[in-house]
């Protein structure tokens, strides 16, 4: 696995990609309308900032930003094989928000693991379409 992006929970992606492109240099890679949320991704040397912006007051998203506010929201990593990934963390014991791998942006495969079993931190599993 390597690092694939940070993801970033913010009320307004617009003003965020502003600040980080002109602070460092991070162009807007890729933007859409996903799963009831605006997404952008600023391209960096290793890796994507994503900023993930709530297009309603619901979702999992809007409710990390009710209780927690603006900032990290999970961090992923990219697998070839999103569903052998998903399967040997469960074969260690740890717990999964997906049972199975499902449509993310940009056209991949996304699962992730719960915070409760990873340190507190949610990660994404990413396979590259």
């Amino acid at each position: 696995m390597r690092f694939d992006h940070v993801g970033v929970a913010t009320r307004d992606a617009d003003a965020l990609a502003d600040l980080f492109g002109t602070v460092f240099d991070t162009p807007v890679a890729h933007r859409e309308r996903f799963d009831g949320l605006n997404v952008t991704f600023l391209d960096v040397d290793n890796g994507y900032l994503e900023l993930l912006e709530p297009r309603t007051d619901e979702g999992p998203v809007a409710g990390h930003l009710d209780a927690r506010g603006t900032g990290l929201h999970h961090v992923a990593l990219a697998t070839g094989d999103v569903a052998a990934a998903l399967d040997a963390a469960r074969a260690v014991g740890v717990e999964t928000v997906d049972d199975n791998p499902r449509p993310g942006a940009w056209g991949h495969e996304v699962a992730f693991l719960h915070p409760d079993s990873t340190g507190g931190v949610l990660v994404e599993l990413v396979e590259h379409a």
